[in-house]
């Protein structure tokens, strides 16, 4: 329709183009990207040749444990406010780790346990800042597109390729089996709750703990060790159905196995998209344990006694040998590096990229902190010892707590939404770098989810440790993604640019020391 042109059109129709031009641009990165984690076959990330996909959707996938979707951006051509950036990184990371960042403050000492929370989420948020400037060191070459492994590819060639593809698989297959562990946990303890309320079973636990209302139980102090393996016995008219009941649910023996006729054939599934719709799950899970821990905490009320360096009976020393078994299990719940590139790449403003990663970080940690300092004051001590934190610590609420129960269920349903998604990008990440198709044959792919779920039961089965499976994998994964990599690819970078320094040369030698101490500690401690 003809209209009279003034400078003000002329703008307005040129800011109209430039905004046409920016969709379809971050609509073709997505497509491109997407379409690079899958082969041609699997249709499951490819957009269908007659739809474009709609530049409010965008999905994440993160060996963290966590796969979420973000429905809507506030623009409306394919870039996300700072807001929601913060939002899609803090999701991310906030994985399982959460749950046994108590019993990392208890092996470290209450003081020091706070003092690596800080230090590891700064130089954590540091190596993520090298990862991110990673892909713009590159010169003369189009990297829009490239994530981190892609840039390992491009420094260190197949070595690099193949290194990261193993220890992705590490991070990968360790939340894994962190999941099936709590899997089996939270079923095992919602089955024993809602036996008990059926059969209105009187629950005389053996298990010590505190008196009245709001319960805190010790397992470990009842058996002598972790009480991983152990049910509690109860009285009840019916002790021949009990017994029974006692025999074919059992936390290490059965439980495990059942899950497997659920989430095996999950794992077949050629596209698990469906399970990303209950993303929003992880989040309501993280609030509600920020809840639970906050009304405890209120009906428990404060116990702390500072012994800087000695034990006794009921507390702990402030600055324990024992530290890096936290460092390990904060390695992984600060990890987001390799996969930090795409959640930043639809930010809107790109100038804040360094800004809202900071924000994301010190959420993630203040979450980190609040839980585990929460948990670790309010431990009833005495009569309890704060030794009897547990590496999960739900588990020491008795199966009979109902907020207790009403985490567990949550946690139960996200985890079982999330893990086939897990696998999936296990599946994707192995089987093509290896066959180059994401499915090439049902018999390829039950071989390898058989081997990853036998992974999980064996863990659930033998050693029920989430909080030694979690520091193992973190310092494992870690010292790639997060200290070795990042910091040999900005030394490399700056060699090559002819502008390295002694200083810089040495503060990244140290990073890498650190990670690597990291990991040697976790076996000898």
């Amino acid at each position: 329709r003809p209209f009279h042109v003034e400078p003000t059109n002329i703008v307005s129709v040129n800011d109209d183009m430039q905004r046409v031009t920016d969709e379809a641009s971050a609509m073709n990165k997505r497509i491109h990207y997407y379409s690079r984690l899958t082969s041609p076959a699997d249709r499951a990330l490819i957009a269908p040749d007659h739809v474009l996909p709609a530049p409010d959707e965008i999905y994440v996938y993160s060996p963290l444990g966590t796969a979420f979707k973000v429905d809507s951006c506030t623009d409306g051509y394919g870039k996300n406010s700072s807001i929601v950036t913060i939002f899609m990184i803090w999701n991310t990371m906030m994985g399982t780790s959460i749950l046994s960042i108590p019993w990392g403050i208890k092996q470290a000492g209450f003081t020091s346990g706070i003092i690596l929370i800080l230090l590891m989420g700064i130089l954590t948020l540091y190596c993520c800042y090298r990862v991110v400037k990673s892909r713009k060191m590159i010169p003369l070459i189009d990297t829009s597109n490239w994530e981190f492994p892609d840039v390992c590819k491009y420094y260190f060639g197949s070595f690099g390729q193949w290194s990261s593809l193993l220890f992705s698989m590490v991070s990968l297959v360790g939340a894994m089996v962190v999941y099936w562990v709590l899997m089996s946990n939270f079923l095992f303890n919602t089955g024993k709750f809602i036996y008990n309320f059926v059969h209105d079973i009187n629950v005389t636990d053996i298990v010590p703990g505190t008196n009245g209302s709001n319960k805190v139980i010790c397992p470990s102090a009842a058996s002598g060790h972790p009480p991983q393996n152990r049910s509690v016995m109860f009285s009840s008219s019916n002790n021949t159905g009990f017994e029974l009941f006692e025999k074919w649910w059992n936390k290490s023996q059965t439980v495990p196995f059942y899950l497997i006729a659920v989430l095996l054939p999950l794992l077949n599934l050629k596209s698990p998209s469906f399970f990303a719709k209950f993303n929003v799950l992880g989040t309501f899970s993280v609030v509600y344990l920020v809840f639970l821990v906050t009304v405890k905490a209120a009906h428990l009320g404060i116990h702390l006694e500072y012994n800087w360096f000695t034990e006794n009976e009921f507390f702990v020393p402030e600055f324990r040998i024992l530290f890096p078994q936290l460092t390990g299990i904060l390695t992984l719940a600060f990890f987001i590096h390799n996969c930090v590139i795409t959640l930043l790449q639809n930010n809107r403003n790109q100038e804040n990229n360094v800004r809202d990663l900071s924000v994301a970080y010190f959420l993630v940690g203040l979450t980190y902190l609040y839980v585990g300092v929460i948990i670790f004051a309010s431990f009833p001590s005495p009569p309890l010892s704060k030794e009897c934190i547990e590496q999960n610590f739900l588990d020491n609420f008795p199966s009979n707590d109902i907020m207790s129960f009403v985490a567990r269920i949550f946690l139960l349903f996200q985890m079982m939404t999330v893990y086939p998604l897990l696998g999936y990008l296990a599946r994707v990440q192995l089987l093509r770098q290896f066959f180059g198709n994401a499915y090439p044959s049902i018999f390829h792919v039950l071989v390898l989810n058989v081997a990853i779920v036998g992974a999980g039961v064996a863990m659930a089965r033998f050693y029920p440790n989430i909080g030694g499976i979690i520091r193992y994998s973190g310092a494992t994964c870690g010292l790639a993604f997060v200290f070795v990599y990042p910091s040999l690819i900005y030394v490399i970078s700056l060699h090559r640019a002819g502008q390295l320094t002694w200083p810089a040369l040495i503060i990244h030698i140290f990073i890498i020391l650190l990670g690597l101490a990291n990991l040697i500690a976790q076996f000898l401690l």
